[in-house]
């Protein structure tokens, strides 16, 4: 089991660095907007929107991320944080920061 949490740590610190490389990159791009005539103006506006949909997309995963570490370090990974049963093995495998087991991600959905 150990190497399990090993291996998933792994995926979510890789993952996380990831995740803050796009964010930098996001921050980068929306910093670097300047248009000077309208309608590059409008354009620019709409795709910052999207990137800064992404970006916030992507805080939420970091703050999951780093959820999911604490849990290990605590001994808590892998059990439900509202009813504590085991988390299988084949959603952390999909969703290795999950606080939640099957019944209860969808019950809360």
């Amino acid at each position: 089991m150990h190497s399990t949490i090993d291996t998933r740590k792994a995926q979510l610190l890789a993952r996380k660095a990831e995740l803050s490389r796009r964010i930098a990159q996001i921050e980068t791009e929306l910093d670097s907007h300047h248009a000077a005539d309208w309608t590059e103006l409008a354009t620019e506006r709409e795709a910052d929107e999207v990137l800064e949909g992404i970006g916030i997309s992507a805080q939420a995963e970091v703050r999951m991320i780093d959820a999911a570490l604490v849990r290990m370090e605590q001994g808590d990974y892998g059990a439900c944080t509202r009813c504590g049963a085991d988390i299988a093995a084949a959603r952390l495998d999909l969703l290795p920061f999950t606080p939640f087991c099957q019944s209860c991600a969808a019950s809360a959905g």
